[in-house]
């Protein structure tokens, strides 16, 4: 059985979206709920929090330096160390319980990310949307009638998008146009059962395998190119949010976590719930795509 490591007990309430920048051989991830942005260098040992004055709820790598983000007002850019940030739009930004939730660069360096309500309990989930953001900052909607938009990424040979569709527990398989950027014939790659828990974050390993994190299931699942599944890693926590290839060869998984679904009492009988985890494999990740920006259209508004 795989050790599975501890290696920051960074105690986030939303643990989520972990990012590997290979040029620094950091990971960086969020707690959403307390509108921190992460930083973690295992070789020195270093873990360092800026606080934003909003949640960033996922950021990948731009081809310059610093970050493209998603957030709860929308897109935007930011450089990795100050506090200020430049907004792009918000293509939900009438709904005042919606937010921007996972996301990713995808092969060509555009990003996309997803949406979420958040909001009252309501009898019928508002719907999540997917939006991807082009370099010249156009903004488009490219899948509607979701529940909680979730976990995305692109096979290795870049002919299939995966996206999670966390309430209906379902991962699903797109085929997609690398040169168009656009998503055809949506199907269903996974159908989890209540008793896994519901899958979040997601990455594709170097052999073309789905990883999910299951929240609630105590576990992250590894499946093959055709939804079958591989293996099962037992996780210490309740709550495992998402994971991300790291490292100098990119063979350890990271692992987010939270505790905001628990209780004072399940706090305390899970006192790991919102660290950091590793996990050291024989399996390789892949680097993580840079965002393309078109530098003359770069005119968002600095906060």
């Amino acid at each position: 059985m795989e050790l599975i490591e501890n290696v920051v007990k960074s105690q986030n309430k939303l643990g989520e979206g972990p990012l590997w920048n290979v040029a620094e051989q950091a990971l960086y991830w969020l707690d959403i709920h307390q509108n921190q942005v992460e930083r973690y260098q295992p070789e020195l040992g270093l873990h360092q929090t800026t606080t934003l004055d909003l949640a960033i709820t996922v950021l990948g790598l731009r081809e310059q330096e610093g970050f493209v983000f998603a957030s709860n007002r929308g897109f935007g850019f930011w450089d990795g160390s100050s506090r200020s940030y430049d907004l792009v739009g918000n293509p939900e930004g009438g709904k005042p319980y919606h937010r921007f939730n996972d996301g990713s660069v995808d092969p060509v360096g555009r990003f996309w990310a997803g949406t979420m309500y958040e909001g009252p309990e309501v009898d019928e989930v508002p719907e999540g949307r997917l939006y991807r953001l082009d370099s010249d900052q156009r903004i488009k909607l490219m899948e509607t009638g979701l529940t909680i938009s979730n976990g995305i990424d692109w096979s290795p040979d870049h002919r299939t998008m995966y996206l999670t569709d966390t309430l209906r527990r379902v991962i699903y398989a797109y085929e997609y146009d690398s040169t168009s950027g656009e998503i055809a014939n949506r199907r269903v790659l996974i159908q989890a059962k209540e008793t896994d828990g519901y899958p979040d974050g997601l990455t594709v390993d170097s052999q073309g395998f789905v990883w999910s994190a299951f929240w609630g299931g105590w576990k992250l699942c590894r499946f093959d190119p055709q939804g079958r599944l591989e293996s099962t890693l037992r996780m210490p926590v309740e709550y495992p949010t998402c994971m991300a290839f790291g490292g100098k060869d990119l063979n350890d998984l990271y692992i987010t976590s939270a505790w905001t679904a628990l209780s004072e009492e399940g706090r305390h009988a899970q006192p790991e719930e919102g660290d950091l985890f590793r996990i050291r494999l024989d399996i390789s990740g892949l680097p993580a795509y840079r965002f393309k920006s078109d530098r003359t259209t770069e005119q968002g508004k600095r906060v």
